[in-house]
């Protein structure tokens, strides 16, 4: 008879310990499938909302500032030479090697127009992609569509009497007020944005650029190394990350991580617990029967592999059913744990196998000292008992 079958009769016969060892480590298993799910999800989420916050990178021109004290008094820096920024930086920062982070770069050229006796900032940039970038802005109107639209940000609307439809001359130019943005709360309240071709050479700076705005995929995106290329492809350029949105971000995601690797190791270590009882217990039972083994030929590493392939079969069957729960127990806890109501739980394949594996490593490591213990049973205790 091959050692397998010999294994397979044994879980027969004993189906009561077999079916306590299944359950002790398919909780185990659930459990770990179940919070690495559930982390899974709550990071994929957090990402895209971070995401919609805007940008994560600024680019802006490199100047060399030089700051003076005179007399116990400090002078403001002054601005010896500032090196601009080109629309040819765009595609170097779509050349670095982690570009797949990438998802939105948006480029702006500012200036200083004079309407109604006022100094306002004009901002050029590329409307779809600004749109894209800034996700919470809510446009009274359209959506500029044609070169000489215009958004105006909900103050400088208020100051300059215009809303959606009104027309406004800019440094002799005619433009359309296609929309009007919601109050924001932030400077863009004060702005107005149009295109930017139309600013470049408004201002006679064709190609040019003030500053590039990136929305970097932050789910364990590297952004400092992203920083580093980024400087690396523009050398007159300082590049910078806002580091507040990465920081509050991993905080959360790693709280998380920790808590439910605390989990599951504890309850794997229960389940392991379990495994190792239950074998001793089995061993003891059939100490007659292994001895019988030994005494007509077969050698201490058959009955190590007859143990050790039990517990791979159990563990093995362990594994499969703590993933199938594990990811059915998953469906009910994202909505009450991460507050995500329209996210659907996919299978792994991969997150199969880790849990197999997982299962496997257990079943086998829990079960090596009742196998030795086995293979070293005395063959003349069990003759004696005949």
């Amino acid at each position: 008879m091959r050692l397998h079958n010999i294994s397979i009769n044994n879980l027969r016969r004993r189906k009561a310990k077999m079916i306590f060892l299944v359950i002790g480590l398919v909780i185990g298993i659930m459990t770990v499938v179940t919070l690495t799910t559930v982390t899974n999800i709550m990071n994929k989420d957090i990402a895209q909302k971070f995401d919609e916050y805007g940008a994560n990178i600024l680019v802006m021109p490199q100047s060399d500032d030089l700051s003076l004290a005179y007399g116990g008094i400090a002078v403001s820096s002054v601005s010896i030479e500032v090196k601009e920024l080109e629309e040819g930086d765009i595609a170097k920062i779509k050349s670095i090697k982690n570009k797949e982070n990438l998802s939105v770069i948006a480029p702006k050229l500012m200036g200083v127009v004079q309407l109604q006796q006022r100094n306002i900032l004009l901002v050029g940039v590329n409307f779809p992609e600004e749109l894209r970038l800034k996700k919470w802005w809510k446009i009274m109107g359209k959506v500029p569509e044609k070169k000489k639209d215009i958004l105006l940000g909900k103050e400088v609307a208020a100051k300059l009497a215009k809303m959606s439809g009104s027309a406004l001359n800019i440094n002799g130019e005619t433009f359309r007020v296609a929309g009007v943005l919601e109050e924001t709360g932030s400077q863009d309240d004060d702005l107005i944005f149009a295109s930017l071709p139309v600013v470049q050479k408004m201002f006679g700076k064709e190609g040019k650029l003030s500053l590039i705005e990136v929305s970097a995929f932050c789910n364990t995106c590297p952004i400092e190394e992203m920083v580093r290329q980024m400087s690396a492809k523009l050398p007159n350029a300082k590049v910078t990350a806002i580091k507040q949105v990465m920081q509050q971000k991993m905080e959360m995601t790693n709280q998380f991580k920790n808590f439910s690797l605390g989990v599951s190791l504890i309850v794997l270590l229960i389940g392991s617990l379990i495994v190792f009882t239950t074998m001793m217990a089995s061993i003891n039972e059939r100490a007659h029967e292994i001895g019988i083994f030994r005494a007509i030929g077969f050698r201490k590493r058959h009955i190590m592999k007859i143990v050790l392939l039990e517990a791979f079969l159990v563990s093995t069957i362990g594994g499969f059913i703590g993933y199938i729960l594990g990811i059915g127990a998953a469906k009910f806890v994202v909505p009450m744990v991460a507050k995500i109501k329209d996210t659907e739980v996919l299978w792994d394949f991969k997150l199969l196998a880790l849990a197999v594996t997982i299962a496997v490593f257990v079943g086998i490591t829990a079960s090596i000292y009742p196998s030795v213990k086995a293979a070293n049973e005395d063959p003349t205790q069990a003759l004696r008992a005949i």
